[in-house]
């Protein structure tokens, strides 16, 4: 087995335990539901509406791979719990696939830009700055020159966080401190990144959205500033959420994404919740694609979100 062989096996393995609480949720609901069932009926399609809800696929979304499952049920017939497993798998990762055609690059790729300037967005403690320095360990394992910039300067030990995280991943860090101007940071990141001839910039933003209109003004200001030395800068604003609070990751999102321009998403602390179908909601939702998933707390175990492999690893197995 070669290396690359071996990292994929490992990273499949990250995955299968990162959504090992919701996995064991799913099944043991789905096993309950079936228990002396030989067929699919109108009753048992209710109690699998039931348990998509309950585990945070949302409401939408579950009606839509019902209304799949319906038309297959009719057709195929289902008999076995293996069967009506299979049909899950293959619908919902049908319809996640429909609905966002690109799939997100690999760390590896080519990056679009000279620096690739990322702003990064989020409510605070959701795990942003952590996020942050995984980004910045992936990224510079490949090779890439890497820079981030501390522009979260409205909260209490944010840019020692970030300082810390810079160590770990062994990258360079912009700071100014505390209640510094944000775009300040912002503007001398970027202009350290293109002096320094980085591949990416990751700059850090304050995690705040109590006030739109503040969050809207700064977040343009910071955004005007760095197009002053980069064009077309920030390439990408990701919005980082926490899978642990559910539907209510999703409402983060929806009120990010009214304000702000995002472009990606990041779902963190999925082992750590039994919540991992809000995943498939959001991604299946929002016009704005999930690009990683965290699966545990080591700086590697922040993954490019793969749909077939996540809704895999979900029901406990491959199609």
């Amino acid at each position: 087995m070669g290396w690359l062989d071996k990292l994929g096996l490992k990273k499949k393995e990250k995955l299968d335990k990162g959504v090992e609480k919701s996995r064991e949720g799913l099944l043991q609901k789905l096993g309950k539901t079936l228990v002396g069932k030989d067929s699919v009926d109108a009753a048992v399609l209710d109690e699998l509406e039931e348990i998509l809800i309950s585990s945070d696929v949302g409401v939408k979304t579950t009606i839509e791979i019902i209304e799949r499952i319906e038309e297959r049920v009719s057709r195929d017939r289902y008999l076995t719990q293996d069967e009506l497993n299979l049909i899950l798998r293959e619908e919902i990762i049908a319809l996640l696939k429909e609905n966002q055609s690109d799939q997100p690059a690999e760390f590896e790729a080519d990056l679009p830009h000279k620096p690739h300037i990322i702003l990064i967005v989020g409510v605070n403690g959701v795990g942003k700055t952590t996020t942050i320095g995984k980004l910045a360990f992936l990224y510079k394992k490949t090779g890439k020159k890497v820079l981030l910039g501390a522009a979260d300067t409205f909260r209490a030990a944010a840019v020692d966080q970030l300082k810390i995280w810079s160590e770990r991943a062994d990258v360079p860090i912009i700071q100014q401190g505390q209640d510094a101007d944000p775009a300040a940071v912002a503007f001398d990141t970027v202009a350290a990144a293109k002096s320094r001839d980085a591949d990416v910039a990751l700059i850090d933003t304050a995690g705040r959205l109590h006030n739109k209109k503040s969050l809207m003004d700064e977040l343009g200001k910071i955004k005007r500033v760095m197009g002053k030395v980069v064009d077309g800068a920030p390439h990408e604003v990701i919005l980082v959420l926490d899978a642990s609070t559910g539907q209510n990751a999703m409402q983060q999102a929806k009120a990010f994404t009214d304000v702000v321009d995002i472009t990606g998403l990041v779902l963190t602390k999925l082992d750590g919740t039994a919540k991992g179908g809000i995943v498939i909601g959001i991604s299946n939702e929002l016009s704005v694609p999930v690009k990683y998933i965290g699966v545990g707390e080591k700086i590697e175990d922040l993954q490019v979100f793969d749909r077939e492999a996540f809704v895999n690893a979900l029901f406990g197995a491959e199609i």
